[in-house]
């Protein structure tokens, strides 16, 4: 299903980019640097430090005040203001994603990996989406930087969610699906009034086992929250994100793809496996067995890697499963639970009454009233990342 934005003014979108580690100091400011270039300029971007007090103290200096006082609104309005914050929650990625909503002052908030950039109209074609009142989330396509400046021979493009980029068998276009993928997106500020912030216990933590999941658990929550809700990937909002040497390593693919597996039972127990594998069940039974198929007619054509990319998809799929049969095992012996972040009242914007604050965060805090009045689905039943997985946004809208 395609579709097309209805016209109206654009929205004024913050920019959440969340950091732990002074390894990608050179990353970091790339990222920043790619959102002040941006044809639409950013109302702010925010630095979310996860539980690092040296990074902490170093972007602070680095960027200053971020345009305190009077200075801060212009400083915002102009993409130029960069505010840096510690992690207000535990450590992992949700808990920084969710301290950067609620400091955040923009209709939109959009995340960025910390070690990706943004082409420069990125910011633009995900306010053209928002021109649509129904639309509360939308996505962009991002592209692998290979540190060995090509992709591995054996690397099946169906598996670049392994590294946190888009996977063959997406759809093209701006196109409506289940979940967007977090290291590009964008959430309209009403979502999460309606729907809570990112689960903690699922999600990154810093260089921890690459669990993910978070953003599809989010999204599957929004649309049951909003049931008119659209949730779009538009392909133009492109991001470039780069894969370290240690990543293009079938240990790491390995490893990657199990943890995966662990995430979608977690997912699954908390929304159930209808809605926490409904894109899953088309990426395993149409884009996979393709894949397979291109991999083996490369091999007997004599293309390099072809007999690998296909033994990998086999790989990655029983590792996949092995580490769903784990973390599904788990649960059944009460293992660890989602929990949905309330996130904290608002502050008011530069410049502001301290009353809009409140009002925000009176209507964030109804919104998590009436999701909890819907009772069980959240806690496992039927009632109810940084890096992308299988099938996580995959499905057009009336797909298998």
């Amino acid at each position: 299903m395609t579709v097309r934005p209805a016209p109206g003014p654009l929205v004024r979108i913050s920019v959440v980019i969340c950091v732990y580690t002074e390894d990608r100091w050179g990353d970091i400011l790339a990222a920043v640097d790619s959102v002040r270039a941006q044809s639409l300029p950013a109302h702010e971007t925010l630095l979310v430090v996860d539980h690092n007090a040296g990074l902490l103290r170093r972007l602070t200096a680095h960027y200053g005040d971020g345009g305190a006082g009077a200075d801060r609104e212009t400083a915002a309005d102009t993409g130029q203001g960069v505010r840096v914050l510690a992690n207000a929650g535990p450590r992992g990625l949700s808990a920084g994603r969710n301290t950067g909503i609620a400091a955040s002052h923009g209709e939109v908030i959009a995340f960025l990996d910390d070690d990706a950039v943004a082409e420069r109209d990125w910011l633009h074609h995900f306010a053209a989406a928002y021109t649509d009142p129904r639309v509360m989330a939308v996505g962009g396509r991002t592209v692998p930087v290979w540190a060995s400046r090509r992709r591995p021979v054996w690397f099946p493009e169906e598996f670049d969610w392994v590294v946190g980029c888009t996977y063959r068998g997406l759809p093209p276009g701006r196109v409506r699906v289940r979940n967007v993928l977090g290291g590009n997106a964008s959430f309209r500020r009403e979502a999460f009034d309606a729907a809570g912030g990112f689960a903690s216990g699922i999600g990154r933590d810093g260089d921890k086992r690459p669990l993910g999941c978070e953003e599809t658990e989010l999204c599957i929550r929004l649309a049951r929250a909003r049931p008119d809700a659209l949730l779009l990937i538009d392909d133009r909002a492109v991001i470039h994100h780069k894969v370290p040497a240690a990543r293009e390593r079938f240990a790491y693919f390995r490893s990657r793809a199990y943890a995966e597996g662990l995430s979608k039972a977690l997912v699954t127990r908390s929304v159930g496996a209808q809605a926490g594998l409904s894109a899953e069940r088309r990426y395993t039974t149409r884009v996979l067995p393709a894949g397979i198929a291109r991999g083996l007619r490369d091999a007997l054509l004599g293309r390099a890697g072809g007999a690998g990319r296909a033994g990998a998809i086999v790989a990655g799929v029983a590792a996949a499963a092995g580490g769903y049969a784990v973390g599904t095992a788990r649960a059944r012996r009460g293992g660890p639970r989602l929990s949905i972040a309330t996130l904290p009242e608002r502050p008011p914007p530069p410049g502001g009454h301290p009353d809009e604050g409140r009002a925000a965060g009176q209507g964030r805090g109804a919104g998590q009233e009436a999701r909890r009045g819907r009772g069980a689905g959240q806690d496992g039943g039927a009632g109810r990342d940084r890096e992308a997985g299988p099938g996580r946004g995959a499905r057009r809208e009336g797909a298998a």
